[in-house]
């Protein structure tokens, strides 16, 4: 009774605080009578207000009561508005351009625009602003927009029209491909610390979808030296207060307005140097206080920024007490385009509700984002609590696609969608393979395309890989799946018949379970430093047998995945009989001078000798790692932990045990490493490391496949990784005895080829590789790469230097996918 009492009480008095909200409306124009979109209207000494559309129309609930509102948009004179709100209103507000007046100053020959004055104080208080709240709460809503502009019929084959139709688009092939909306709790701790709970969001055309809109990526603060823009930029961008910002920016003084009784200074900056990773536009600094008040910036391709061609970034703050200006929008705009496809959009928040004396336990903040169930909200939810009111394309776009959306989840459109698409086509059959999917039921059959599957090499002679495999999503709310795939493969030159079958079974909602079995060919290196491809092609075009294989019947199983944090681990267990092979095929396409096809043994290129004799192997390998990750982000489907600011430290441990199901081998192998990708090294570049060390505490009984292998590279291609060479052997310098490695790599992200006018116009990139590999009989060697790169490749040339074997120096010139 008692709970049925209560539950009542709350709900009339919800009923009673609903009906107290009023709706303010209207209009925001210039004095030409076209709106001025994305506007602010807040209410005066309250952290209360929201944003127009991009047509100019606001909305705004309050309780009934007085209110001083006031209407502000970048550029234009701000004005107020008394209202006695009693009922629902409509406001239709005209701004003025803004008139920046000139003060009488006094610039002699020669001197500095008056803007360096300002700017120079603006800097000295920088530090001051930017530690100036040491933590906070606030509410964020965000909405975003991304829009096809333009784009062709078709595309390298693909019918783009078709797409489009199917996308909700118009027959032009335009219009919204990405429409969200969501609301956050966002908390946050100097200087890094962030908590986000998403308790409501939106996305057009996904009925139960989560939006991907997060307030932390929405975060730009002109107060810290410089914007790390990953994925955007290559390179920090410079703040125009920054520190140094004097050295990159030139400032000129546009002029002062009045606006609540403070004085604002308008200063346009510019980049001191074209391609400098800077920004055009204005800032408005208030006079005295030397703070920003406002700022609409804008960055192009110039600055060798990617995937756009030109990011508009406008901000306005408000006081929130007597002392602290906080944000109080966020925009991003921006247009971009690729071989015929041209896009645009904007990502906008509206803060409010800002708390900045807030009590919370700092161990919050190992959760950086919190998605829970249930946050996807329904038309009636949006329309109550939406801020920035809907335009009708938006509207249309809303209605159309949720349409759309339920018809795709229906039986019939999805087993006509198969019908379509499982078509077998003879260019699948022969190149890309064919996919067989249920939709419906979540499941697909892939099976590999002919031309794909062919090999060549010494060993098998011409040779053909074949597989198939079978997927199904057996949960979909952590997104796991069942993997099954099996493989025949024949040589036409050995006659040799092989097959291998293996399934990836998911274990509760962190591991994997794998088992696998059967008989194949496979690389005498278990790094598989040359793919069958690359080989393939240098044996057939070039007469270089780079590959060395053996025939390995086996069965195994693994156990992998997230014990707690960021600690891995994993288990293997394998069971195999090892046959060494020899080549059986001379054939091939040319035949360069200087080359002859060496044996399969790589120990004794000259002899086709056996490497080893046929054995049995059992071994257990063991493999723990940690990444000290304490931050997470939790979603419907489960928990992503995001990546550490410290290394990750690995141990691994390989025992092969003797007598076990006829096993020949004895020996244990213990190694442990240590490495970090993408150290952020500010405007001088990013850094990643490897270092690795192991030793073969007992090596009684060993064969050459279970030597420690290392990941070389002899070919003109080379592909990157963090523990890879650039010109190791990839056989000789395997060992059954200790060994130390080490790998830097360093991108210098354009910090010298900014300056070489062809090379900053292709968005080159310095690259420095440093390797170094000890192991007792090679003793030293060293390897030193410079090179330039672009997106995937590289063009670079290094030299190795052995100190303890005869092998000669190498300087080569590739490229690295």
């Amino acid at each position: 009774m008692k709970f049925t009492l209560l539950s009542v009480l709350f709900f009339i008095s919800g009923i009673s605080a609903f009906a107290q909200q009023l709706n303010i409306s209207g209009k925001i124009t210039d004095e030409q009578n076209k709106p001025i979109p994305f506007a602010s209207i807040y209410v005066k000494n309250t952290s209360k207000g929201t944003s127009a559309n991009s047509e100019g129309v606001y909305q705004l609930q309050l309780s009934a009561g007085n209110y001083e509102l006031q209407y502000k948009a970048v550029g234009y004179g701000q004005q107020s508005r008394q209202v006695n709100l009693t009922g629902n209103q409509v406001i239709n507000i005209s701004l003025q351009t803004e008139t920046y007046q000139l003060k009488t100053v006094a610039i002699h020959a020669g001197g500095e625009d008056p803007a360096y004055t300002i700017i120079r104080k603006a800097i000295k208080k920088r530090k001051t602003y930017l530690n100036e709240v040491k933590a906070y709460t606030c509410d964020i809503y965000i909405k975003g927009l991304q829009k096809l502009l333009a784009a062709p019929k078709k595309f390298l084959g693909f019918n783009v029209q078709k797409a489009a139709t199917e996308a909700g688009l118009d027959s032009n092939r335009t219009g919204i491909v990405y429409l969200s909306e969501s609301e956050s709790k966002y908390s946050f701790i100097r200087p890094d610390k962030v908590h986000e709970v998403q308790v409501s969001s939106k996305v057009s055309g996904q009925n139960r979808a989560f939006s991907f809109n997060r307030a932390s990526d929405m975060a730009v603060n002109f107060y810290e030296n410089f914007e790390t823009w990953d994925g955007l930029s290559n390179r920090p961008l410079v703040s125009p207060i920054a520190d140094n910002a004097l050295f990159y920016y030139n400032y000129k003084w546009m002029g002062i307005s009045v606006e609540n009784g403070e004085t604002i200074n308008k200063i346009q900056v510019t980049p001191k140097r074209a391609h400098d990773p800077c920004f055009e536009g204005y800032i408005y600094i208030l006079e005295d206080s030397w703070r920003l008040s406002a700022l609409q910036l804008f960055i192009t391709k110039k600055a060798n920024i990617n995937l756009v061609d030109t990011l508009k970034v406008n901000q306005q703050f408000y006081p929130v007490n007597n002392t602290a200006w906080m944000p109080a929008s966020s925009k991003f705009e921006f247009t971009g385009g690729l071989l015929g496809f041209k896009v645009g959009g904007y990502y906008i928040s509206i803060y409010k509700n800002y708390d900045l004396n807030p009590s919370f336990e700092k161990t919050n903040f190992a959760e950086v984002l919190r998605i829970d169930k249930g946050t996807h909200k329904d038309s009636t939810y949006w329309n109550l609590e939406r801020p920035i009111p809907l335009t009708d394309e938006e509207k249309t776009d809303y209605i159309n696609k949720d349409k759309l959306a339920r018809k795709r989840e229906s039986k019939p459109y999805l087993d006509s969608l198969d019908k379509a698409n499982n078509e077998v086509k003879p260019l699948g059959i022969l190149l890309t393979g064919v996919d067989v999917r249920n939709r419906y039921k979540k499941e697909n059959f892939h099976y590999d395309g002919l031309l794909g599957s062919a090999l060549y090499n010494t060993v098998e002679g011409f040779a053909i890989n074949y597989g198939v495999s079978y997927s199904k999503v057996i949960d979909t709310l952590n997104h796991r799946s069942l993997a099954i795939d099996a493989h025949v493969r024949y040589g036409f030159s050995n006659h040799l018949l092989n097959g291998t079958a293996g399934a990836a079974i998911p274990v509760g909602k962190r591991f994997t379970l794998g088992i696998r079995g059967g008989s194949d060919i496979t690389d005498l290196n278990n790094q598989q430093p040359v793919s069958t491809l690359v080989n393939s092609l240098y044996s057939l075009f070039e007469r270089q047998n780079y590959q060395k294989l053996y025939q390995k019947q086996f069965v195994s199983a693994s156990l992998s995945g997230r014990v707690v944090g960021g600690w891995l681990a994993g288990a293997t267990v394998e069971w195999a009989n090892r046959k060494s092979l020899s080549n059986t095929s001379t054939y091939s396409f040319f035949s360069p001078q200087n080359h002859q096809f060496t044996s399969n043994n790589p120990l004794n290129p000259a002899q086709d000798s056996p490497l080893f004799p046929e054995n049995q192997s059992f071994k257990i390998a063991l493999r723990t790692s940690y990444n000290f990750s304490d931050q997470y982000e939790t979603y419907p489907s489960g928990r992503r932990y995001l990546p550490s600011k410290y290394p990750t430290i690995g141990i691994n441990y390989t025992k092969g045990i003797k007598d076990i199901l006829g096993s020949d081998v004895d020996y244990d192998l213990l190694s442990a490493d240590i490495s970090k990708s993408d150290i952020d090294m500010g405007f001088y570049g990013k850094t990643s490391f490897f270092i690795g060390a192991g030793k073969f505490l007992n090596a009684n009984k060993l064969y050459f496949p279970d030597y420690k292998h290392f990941d070389g590279n002899q070919l003109l291609a080379y592909t990157p990784g963090i523990n890879r060479f650039l010109l190791l052997d990839y056989y000789n310098f395997s060992t059954p005895d200790k060994y130390a490695e080490g790998h830097l790599e360093h991108n210098f992200m354009g910090f010298i080829t900014n300056k070489i006018p062809l090379i900053r116009k292709l968005k080159l990139q310095e690259i420095v590789d440093v390797n170094y590999l000890y192991t007792p009989t090679l003793k030293n060697y060293t390897e030193l790469g410079f090179g330039l790169q672009y997106l995937n490749i590289r063009l670079m040339y290094g030299k190795s230097f052995n100190s303890g074997s005869n092998t000669n120096s190498a300087i080569r010139l590739g490229v690295s996918f």
